[in-house]
């Protein structure tokens, strides 16, 4: 698939549009301060490509610079110090601003600003339930809750662990805990007993968060019976705290308090929260780069990696992408459907710097059916609505088409991420959802807790390409021996240090792990494991993880080029493209989940192989079309082609608890060609 293929505009945004976008008014900001001096963005979305470049440019070159820019334009409180970044040889040991201060929470809840009851989080689920907090009410519980962690012993730098649905309950624990400069490390109740622990053990968490009840497809999953195991096998654990939350439809009511004291005996104590002043205190704050959370890599392929973020340069990083590249303004209401075990839950939080109003949604996006989530952002008018961008290819499989059944309009914003979305789904959803929207595919990942690729408010949205780079990154893609090209695929990577590169690994002494992960592949290079393209339009196209690349005859394929073609075929539900060796060569093997009754005919696997050996090439069609009962999944709901390849070669499988479904892995460890 070459760039030239992937030149389509659909969608560029109004003179109006852009005049009124953050962008254009940073970059007023800068020239009225003489700290840069290219040019104004224009009314022509294609003329901006050259101002945006030439921003970007300056954005890397300038970094220190930019992102104290970035800090002052978004308003964030507390001190950068006179440093921007440490001098070190090693790029994995540079910090930005070494002797600053700031106060996460803080940030977020703006005790300092006036408009409390303009910016609401609300809390939905599936049942139609919903409990909304202004900014003032949720500052007093964080307030209470700091106080309560307190009083248990939770100081900075202790880790406070939770097992917690997508809740305002969940919300007001992780700002209490960065508050009081605790951090924050969590999972979601759908994760198994083993992958919790498999998390949690590596961290030692003082305190544990647990709720005690999780929805999902119209079922109650009682947790309570769960938190004795995990307890017996958290020895560094002091205490719990369970969160009651059994009605699907209201807040919790009441939080309970497990405390092992000297006697191990147990204390029950309700209403924990209204024992506890909600006055105001001030907040300290902590430096720049104080730990903030702890999130973790997938697991598939071994332990869990545990990545530790900082607060300050997460905050920046959050609020850069927010406003400069998603262009979220005060009372702008934000959704995005995700769980707490997934990142875009963080960015999600992050959004209240930005003084948007939030939305956060427990239960499946498909229940009770597949409108609910429309249903949802028309009733509060949602202008930025979020979700992965395998949800949206099962709305266009199902086929569910948003416009036809609500009205869209409110939505300026429509974001992706979590695996390539496909030129045919970029079509899909301006034909079903707005054709006025500004479609941001967006792709960076937990290691960074951001995006390196994500949207643009003053350029053209093409079809299948992401539209920019993120500013002060050096996002390149490079051949096999580090070299940039353009208009070819290769590895995406970062040739310059950004605030948001995690702090390192827990339990990682000397930065061992950390440095064999992302930085010795190519010396000085940040590599990111993604297969990508850089377009001659300056759009990027990524097509997945590079370790799942195909290599067919020695020429490498990108699996989203198999998966395109495939969106021609309804009948097929999900698909895994991986390769075997054999003779000598790999080969591929295309595994499809098909609709129930629909059976697999040597005609159907032949059109399948037609279509793609006319519109990719003869290297691209499988050798084996193996239809399966199930493909398997990680805990965020993406297919693993690392865990299919490796059962099918027989290679060890380092944690299946990683897996939502492992079970189906039996499937492909006894299929034989």
């Amino acid at each position: 698939m070459s760039a030239m293929e992937l030149r389509s505009e659909l969608w560029k945004p109004s003179p109006e549009r852009i005049a009124g976008s953050h962008l254009f008014q940073f970059i007023q900001q800068l020239h009225s301060v003489g700290d840069w001096d290219g040019p104004q963005l224009t009314d022509d979305a294609w003329e901006n490509r050259k101002v945006f470049d030439s921003l970007h440019r300056w954005s890397v070159r300038e970094s220190g610079r930019f992102w104290r820019h970035v800090w002052n334009y978004s308003g964030l409180v507390g001190d950068l110090g006179p440093e921007d970044l440490s001098d070190s040889p090693h790029p994995w040991e540079r910090r930005f601003f070494p002797a600053g201060k700031l106060n996460f929470a803080e940030n977020l809840l703006k005790p300092h600003v006036e408009n409390h009851a303009q910016v609401t989080v609300t809390g939905l689920d599936e049942t139609s339930g919903q409990f909304s907090l202004d900014r003032k009410q949720l500052s007093r519980r964080v307030y209470q809750m700091a106080r309560c962690l307190r009083s248990l012993g939770v100081g900075p730098g202790d880790r406070v662990a939770a097992v917690m649905p997508n809740s305002i309950e969940a919300m007001v624990a992780f700002l209490a805990t960065s508050a009081i400069g605790g951090i924050w490390t969590c999972c979601s109740p759908e994760f198994g007993d083993d992958a919790i622990i498999d998390r949690f053990a590596q961290t030692t968490p003082k305190l544990l968060v647990h709720a005690t009840t999780a929805w999902y497809n119209g079922k109650r999953f009682d947790q309570r019976a769960r938190v004795e195991k995990l307890e017996a096998r958290l020895p560094s654990l002091a205490g719990t705290i369970i969160v009651q939350n059994e009605s699907p439809t209201k807040p919790a009511e009441a939080l309970d308090r497990t405390w092992r004291g000297d006697s191990a005996s147990t204390i029950w104590h309700l209403d924990v929260l209204e024992s506890y002043s909600s006055e105001p205190f001030e907040l300290e704050r902590f430096p720049f780069n104080h730990p903030l959370y702890i999130l973790y890599s997938s697991g598939t392929t071994g332990a869990p990696k545990c990545i530790v973020h900082g607060a300050g340069g997460t905050l920046l990083q959050h609020v850069k992408e927010h406003q400069l590249h998603s262009d979220i303004h005060p009372e702008d209401r934000l959704f995005y459907f995700t769980t707490t075990g997934w990142m875009m839950w963080n960015w999600l939080v992050s959004g209240l710097a930005s003084d948007a109003s939030l939305f956060l949604y427990d239960g499946s996006p498909v229940y009770p059916d597949h409108g609910v989530l429309w249903r949802l952002a028309q009733r509060h008018r949602i202008t930025h609505f979020g979700a992965s961008a395998r949800y949206y290819a099962a709305l266009q499989k199902h086929p569910y088409e948003p416009y036809k059944h609500v009205p869209t309009d409110s939505i300026r914003v429509l974001l992706s991420t979590g695996s390539p979305l496909l030129p045919e789904q970029f079509h899909w959803l301006y034909g079903n959802v707005h054709p006025d929207i500004q479609l941001a595919s967006i792709s960076g990942g937990t290691d960074i807790v951001s995006c390196f690729v994500l949207g643009n408010p003053a350029l053209a949205v093409l079809e299948g390409q992401i539209q920019s780079k993120g500013l002060g990154m050096d996002v390149q893609v490079v051949d096999g021996q580090g070299n940039q090209v353009i208009g070819v695929p290769g590895e995406l990577v970062c040739a310059n240090t950004v605030p948001s590169m995690p702090l390192g690994f827990w339990n990682d002494p000397g930065h061992e792990r950390y440095r064999s992960t992302y930085w010795e592949r190519y010396p000085g290079l940040w590599w990111h494991g993604d297969w990508a393209l850089e377009t001659d339009s300056g759009g990027m196209i990524i097509y997945g993880r590079s370790d799942s690349t195909l290599n067919p005859g020695g020429v490498r394929i990108g699996t989203a080029e198999i998966y395109r073609q495939l969106e021609a075929f309804p009948e097929i539900l999900e698909s895994v493209a991986t390769a075997k060796k054999e003779d000598g060569d790999e080969k591929i093997a295309l595994f499809v989940k098909l609709r129930p009754d629909t059976p697999m005919s040597p005609e159907w696997v032949a059109q399948v192989k037609q279509r793609l050996r006319s519109n990719c090439s003869p290297r691209h069609v499988p050798t084996w079309i193996v239809s399966v009962p199930d493909l398997p999944k990680t805990m965020n709901g993406k297919l693993s082609e690392v865990a299919v390849r490796n059962a099918i070669c027989g290679i060890a499988i380092g944690n299946q608890g990683a897996l939502a479904n492992p079970d189906c892995l039996t499937f492909f460890q006894n299929w034989k060609p």
